[in-house]
């Protein structure tokens, strides 16, 4: 496949930092990618050249055990590390080792199963963003399993969290509270989101000021959508960080479970490493909560997410801040890591499209 529109996505800084095991030398990045069809193998039936293609992150086999359930994300066939989690491009061979799409063109396997051609009506720039971040933040919302009025924490204003936000609304929520430290994601999570913010760094305890502000009984559900690259807790941040002791900052997961009401339902987007995390299980098991994550099984959100964006409901490229040649890929990652120029999202366009 030609690439026309890549992006790149928070849990890439998770390999950029050195959070996910076995990223070896010579792997490329990239998670979310659209483009055109420029080749397909003698089995491909369903697509043909010239075809503009989206592509779910999952790399998936369509008929194991998993994947008859909608499971994609789980699917038994196409890693080597089945046990651990499914296939992905472009992160780590933990994953597969499969080869991702921040690059001129991608290899594309089990391609009857995966891609759909991109509609008429949707352009590249909202397309790409239905092959992770949106449809992994509405999946998001959904776990959470939101009932009509509830109250909704959401932690972490980066794309994930604002579209989990966002579709929240979408499921009957009463309030949406979002919650980061940067102030130009936080007024992001405003406009677009239409959320109640907070900064945690203007307040001595995030967790007792969000109980304050839901009667002292605490939100309905909680998103995280931050995982790994947490801020908040410097013990906790520089033993991920810098010794590789965890498989990623709690902080965002522990906050969740502090301020959700007792028998709420915790919605765990943010990627994880594999590697042990010091969560806050007593508290969880204790206040009777629920807890439900997944890496998102893609294909099976773009039905509805489809007819959202369609209808108006959604319109995905207005997060985008940064549009950057591939060449100049390296910028955009340090970029986006430190949070340099109000960054929230960047598509990364290949000289090929």
């Amino acid at each position: 496949m030609r690439v026309t529109r890549a992006a790149i996505c928070g849990s890439d800084l998770h390999l950029y930092h050195g959070l996910m095991p076995d990223t070896r030398i010579g792997h490329t990045f990239g998670h979310e990618f659209v483009g055109v069809v420029d080749e397909v193998g003698p089995t491909v039936q369903n697509l043909q050249v010239g075809d503009r293609v989206m592509v779910p992150f999952n790399i998936f086999c369509g008929s194991c055990w998993y994947c008859a359930r909608g499971l994609y994300s789980n699917c038994h066939n196409v890693n080597p590390n089945a046990t651990a989690v499914g296939g992905i491009y472009g992160y780590s061979h933990t994953c597969g080792g499969y080869d991702g799409g921040q690059a001129e063109y991608v290899r594309v396997p089990l391609a009857d199963v995966g891609p759909v051609t991109i509609p008429d009506w949707m352009d590249d720039d909202d397309a790409v963003l239905l092959t992770d971040a949106l449809a992994t933040g509405y999946f998001g919302a959904q776990l959470g399993d939101i009932a009509g009025g509830d109250v909704v924490v959401v932690f972490g204003a980066g794309p994930v969290g604002l579209y989990a936000a966002l579709s929240s609304w979408l499921m009957g929520a009463g309030r949406v509270i979002v919650v980061d430290h940067l102030d130009y994601r936080l007024e992001k999570a405003r406009t677009f989101a239409h959320a109640e913010t907070l900064n945690f760094t203007e307040v001595g305890d995030v967790v007792l000021h969000l109980k304050r502000d839901t009667g002292f009984l605490g939100a309905d559900v909680a998103i995280d959508a931050v995982g790994a690259e947490a801020d908040g807790n410097f013990l906790q941040h520089v033993t991920t960080a810098k010794f590789k002791l965890q498989g990623g900052s709690p902080v965002a997961l522990n906050w969740a479970i502090d301020s959700v009401r007792k028998g709420g339902t915790i919605s765990v987007m943010g990627a994880y490493g594999p590697l042990f995390s010091a969560v806050k299980f007593g508290d969880a098991m204790n206040k009777g909560l629920t807890l439900r994550m997944n890496q998102c099984p893609v294909k099976r959100q773009w039905p509805r997410l489809f007819e959202h964006v369609r209808q108006g409901y959604i319109k995905p490229a207005d997060i985008v801040t940064h549009r950057v040649p591939l060449e100049h890929i390296a910028e955009a990652y340090h970029m986006f890591s430190a949070k340099l120029d109000d960054c929230i999202k960047t598509l990364v366009l290949p000289s090929a499209a």
